[in-house]
């Protein structure tokens, strides 16, 4: 398998924007109107199937928006990251003998 040093550019690209992403949080956060019922900023999200709800200060929902932001961005990156390493695995590895070539959706490369 490559070592670090020997990474294809777009993946160590990849790996320092991974070193960008702050604090991270899963869930939702929104801030409901002054009319709506219940507290003004909410946290959402789910446990074990449920979905929980917290209500927060304005100074935490500000913390968390960004965090939550940052989860999303860790997640596109580290798709990204999958992604390139079936690619490379698939064009560099030597495989099994087959009758059909595997086709991107297989692969999830598309």
């Amino acid at each position: 398998m490559k070592t670090g040093a020997s990474l294809p550019p777009a993946y160590r690209q990849l790996q320092r924007q991974l070193t960008q992403v702050g604090y991270v949080s899963q869930g939702s956060v929104f801030e409901r109107t002054p009319g709506q019922q219940g507290s003004r900023y909410v946290w959402t999200r789910k446990v074990r199937a449920k979905t929980v709800t917290v209500a927060l200060s304005q100074e935490q929902y500000q913390w968390l928006k960004q965090a939550v932001a940052n989860h999303r961005e860790l997640e596109r990156i580290v798709a990204k990251m999958q992604t390139l390493s079936r690619q490379i695995l698939f064009e560099n590895v030597p495989g099994v003998v087959r009758r059909k070539r595997l086709t991107k959706k297989v692969l999830g490369l598309n």
